[in-house]
This record gives C-alpha cells, sequence and structure tokens, in this order.
C-alpha cells in the first residue's frame, strides 16, 4: 500500500531529525526515497519499515545542523 509522498521538512516531523540527517541517511544508509525533479521524497511505509528494519541504527550525530533544505 502507497502512502503520501514527504518532503525533507516532512521526514523531520515524522522521525524528529534534521535536514541535514535526512539527506546524510539517503546518501549514506540508503534510506529509501524517490528523486522527483531535484527532491528526494520517501513514503510514509516505505520510511517507517526502514526505520524498523535497522536504518535508522547507528551513531549519526542527530543534532547537527546544514545548509541542505
Amino acid at each position: 500500500m502507497a502512502g503520501p509522498w514527504l518532503s525533507a521538512g516532512d521526514v523531520t516531523s515524522h522521525l524528529g531529525i534534521t535536514k541535514d540527517t535526512v539527506y546524510t541517511w539517503i546518501a549514506d544508509k540508503g534510506m529509501p526515497a524517490h528523486k522527483i525533479g531535484r527532491l528526494w521524497k520517501p513514503q510514509v511505509p516505505e520510511l517507517d519499515e526502514w526505520v524498523r528494519r535497522k536504518g535508522a541504527s547507528g551513531s549519526d550525530d542527530l543534532g547537527s545542523t546544514g545548509g541542505r533544505d
């Protein structure tokens, strides 16, 4: 079942992380997201399953902020 497409800002609210972390997880940890134009957009069910499986585990600096908006 497909869910709504999320923006990076939506993901920050959904998971309680920074936008910098969103883009780092897409690039380095394989967070599921689809490139639509120049924007990366995950869907809620894929994102939640990835987090549950193990995707978000690790020692990322969740408090860092970056200029990737």
